[in-house]
């Protein structure tokens, strides 16, 4: 297979990062060059002008992108995140992990992003809702139940998917609730969808740290990041009996040696905005957090944190993964020299995704189900999809993030070939 254009890479950046996980995986596959290629390229992506009036009457114009990675076993799936970072190659190393990700959850469908290059605390909600529904009408002939479904990400929330799904919808003429997931309750969400990636992470990281023996009740934990994510693994691990001792945001990092107060940290973090300043607990640096001497590491903000400069200071045992590309692939070589376990972010935080995916089988039912439902059959997932990889991991002596690729990258492979090439 001849290839006629490939975007071009910056070294370093997460697409530089999932394209060297992908050629790792189809090496030890055994897969040829025409399937890499194919594996690497999205199948479609669109970039769009988004003009916004402001409140004040000022024009400002913005780029969106919609990134379509793979259609192969179902239609696209991924989140759609407002950042001041966002770049199309960002964008397309995270559709990309999503495909990883629903194959190796057996999700039915491929992978997308979107992203906004806007940083959302800058713009009212009036503003932001002209964002939104000027990007979906922009984007709306590539998504649908059947194309692509949007969902939440950073900066965005089930307020901005009720917009995306209203635009839509009104462009249709009828209302279209399977468009989007994590969308309100009262709007065809489904019960527990908004915890769900963070009782993802807690699961198969209770499940990881007893494979190391390591005892829950009494464990330490330090959280990255206390948003969507963050802020419920660290409520849920309280729960469990972790011990939380740091968390931080964007804005710094708090710690406790006895253990932090979470729920009254989330009530400090409702009032200010910020974990900074939280009573009966010192500030520490964000680097300080991730070097921490904890039995479990979570980093649930950005890629990139644990890089070549910082993983041989890393003092966790375990690091699950509650952000998409947290880890480089030049720090995985080093914390598994030394000895470190890395449950990779297609695992560790497809929770997500797994019931946005329940959400979209309500949606099409029009019949939704109980929260203990929900939990049910989402903790059966993540527990079983974390036997599976730790399985294969072991059974091939392969690191958990290698093992979990070639599982993903390997089903897709097999859509792939089994569907053929058109025409």
């Amino acid at each position: 297979m001849t290839i006629t254009f490939e975007p071009p890479v910056i070294a370093g950046t997460p697409l530089d990062d999932a394209r060297a996980q992908l050629r790792e995986a189809t090496t030890i596959l055994a897969y040829n060059d025409g399937l890499y290629d194919m594996l690497a390229t999205p199948r479609r992506e669109v970039t769009v002008s988004i003009p916004l009036r402001r409140d004040n009457g000022e024009i400002e114009l913005f780029l969106g992108h919609r990134v379509q990675h793979n259609f192969s076993r179902g239609p696209a799936k991924g989140g759609l995140r407002y950042s001041p970072d966002v770049t199309l190659d960002e964008v397309r190393a995270l559709a990309m992990w999503m495909t990883w990700k629903c194959a190796l959850l057996d999700v039915p469908y491929g992978g997308a992003k979107g992203g906004v290059r806007i940083d959302p605390r800058g713009y009212s909600t009036a503003e932001l809702e002209r964002v939104t529904r000027r990007y979906t009408s922009e984007i709306s002939p590539l998504i649908g139940p059947a194309h692509d479904i949007p969902a939440p990400d950073i900066g965005t929330d089930e307020q901005t998917m009720a917009w995306l799904m209203d635009t839509y919808s009104v462009q249709q003429g009828h209302t279209v609730l399977g468009v989007t997931t994590g969308k309100p309750v009262s709007l065809g969400g489904s019960l527990g969808r908004a915890t769900a990636t963070s009782r993802g992470v807690v699961h198969v990281a209770l499940e990881a740290m007893r494979s190391r023996g390591i005892r829950i009740d009494g464990a330490t934990a330090a959280v990255q990041g206390f948003g969507k994510v963050g802020r419920y693994a660290a409520r849920f691990l309280t729960e469990a009996g972790v011990r939380v001792i740091a968390v931080s945001d964007q804005y710094g990092a708090v710690a406790s040696h006895i253990g932090l107060d979470i729920p009254a940290l989330e009530k400090h973090v409702d009032a200010t905005g910020s974990v900074v300043a939280f009573g009966a607990s010192e500030e520490i640096t964000n680097a300080e957090l991730l070097e921490a001497d904890v039995d479990l590491l979570v980093p649930a903000a950005v890629e990139g944190v644990i890089n070549a400069g910082n993983a041989h200071r890393i003092g966790a045992s375990v690091i699950v993964e509650g952000a998409n590309g947290p880890t480089t692939p030049e720090a995985d070589l080093v914390l598994n020299a030394a000895g470190r376990l890395v449950v990779p972010d297609i695992l560790a935080n497809a929770g997500g995704v797994i019931v946005s995916y329940f959400e979209w089988v309500q949606a099409n039912q029009a019949y939704w189900w109980s929260v203990d439902e929900v939990e049910t059959r989402l903790a059966d997932r993540m527990r079983g999809a974390w036997e599976q990889v730790n399985a294969h991991a072991s059974r091939l002596d392969l690191p958990l993030r290698t093992a979990a690729t070639c599982l993903a990258v390997e089903r897709v492979a097999q859509a792939h070939q089994l569907r053929g090439l058109y025409p």
